[in-house]
């Protein structure tokens, strides 16, 4: 197998050190390889032609880097039947691998190569894909903000969701499209937001969708209808900690479903996040595309148990 690191130099917060990676790789020995890419080079092509160029080989790409960075990794992988994804987590969110026990153990390089990669949903947006979670509304509003302020002081880093929640209170509570999941409108055309999960996390610690299996074969679906400003602020916490779904506060405003497609449709345009990365559309369809690549992890959840917590739940 070669293991083939894919950098995106600017995910992360600070600069990256490959020679020091370099180093531990050949410790471990590995066959591998390092690429890193300028911001107006595409990771996606590089994967695509990267595993057409050894079709009887397996290759595993590690997206170094951020949410963003696993996409366009992803977008590459889910094409190819010789490739596997895996995450060296580098980048400023890093919601996907929250999933998997977190980022440490992903920065375990050792077991991070001998891990073994299990098939795993993905979800399937128009002509691109969204391994974590694909919002719209008031979720991205922030991450909006989000990527315009992550390299800043004091604003920035770990506190660009913050960031870009106090912006969203005041342009984004009140946010119109028609919400169809699986061929059933469940909003009156006004929403706050909308996530559709494939995992749990987003925004660095919010836990929207807590009842996610990745490899299920279903998307898990939070709409929130608009309240106030007071009202958000009594609910956000709940929202972070994953309690929002059965807490009684949330019984008027909040819809959650499990589905297999989910419709948007808007007479205006509006912007979209697909795992960090910002779209501009007027409708869109979301749908799940089960077990559609592999992905290594050093620690892999317990699939049935998950799935028999959220059989339990009242949702």
């Amino acid at each position: 197998m070669k293991h083939i690191f894919v950098f995106n130099p600017f995910a992360g917060p600070g600069t990256v050190d490959t020679d020091s990676l370099r180093k531990k790789l050949e410790g471990i020995g590995v066959d591998f390889e390092i690429v890193s890419f300028l911001p107006e080079e595409s990771i996606t092509d590089f994967v695509l032609k990267r595993g057409m160029q050894s079709p009887d080989e397996t290759l595993r790409f590690y997206a170094c880097g951020g949410d963003g960075t696993i996409k366009r990794v992803a977008d590459g992988v889910v094409k190819l039947k010789n490739a596997e994804l895996s995450v060296y987590p580098i980048g400023s969110g890093n919601d996907f691998v929250k999933y998997y026990g977190g980022k440490e153990s992903f920065l375990d390089l050792e077991a991070l190569c001998n891990s073994t990669a299990h098939d795993i949903d993905i979800i399937k947006v128009g002509d691109e894909y969204s391994v974590n979670i694909t919002n719209f509304g008031f979720e991205a509003s922030v991450a909006d903000t989000m990527s315009k302020v992550r390299r800043k002081k004091l604003i920035g880093g770990k506190n660009a969701y913050t960031t870009g929640i106090v912006k969203a209170l005041f342009t984004a509570m009140k946010n119109r499209a028609d919400i169809y999941v699986d061929g059933e409108k469940l909003n009156d055309g006004t929403f706050l937001l909308c996530t559709i999960g494939n995992s749990s996390y987003v925004g660095g610690s919010f836990k929207c969708a807590p009842y996610a299996v990745t490899n299920d074969g279903l998307l898990e679906v939070n709409i929130v209808k608009p309240i106030s400003i007071f009202s958000f602020v009594k609910l956000i916490g709940a929202y972070e900690k994953g309690t929002h779904v059965g807490d009684p506060r949330f019984k008027k405003i909040l819809t959650y479903r499990r589905a297999k497609k989910v419709e948007v449709k808007s007479n205006s345009e509006f912007s979209i996040c697909l795992d960090g990365e910002i779209r501009t559309v007027n409708g869109f369809s979301a749908e799940v595309v089960h077990n559609a690549i592999k992905f290594a992890s050093p620690i892999y959840p317990e699939a049935n148990r998950l799935q028999e917590e959220k059989e339990k739940a009242s949702v």
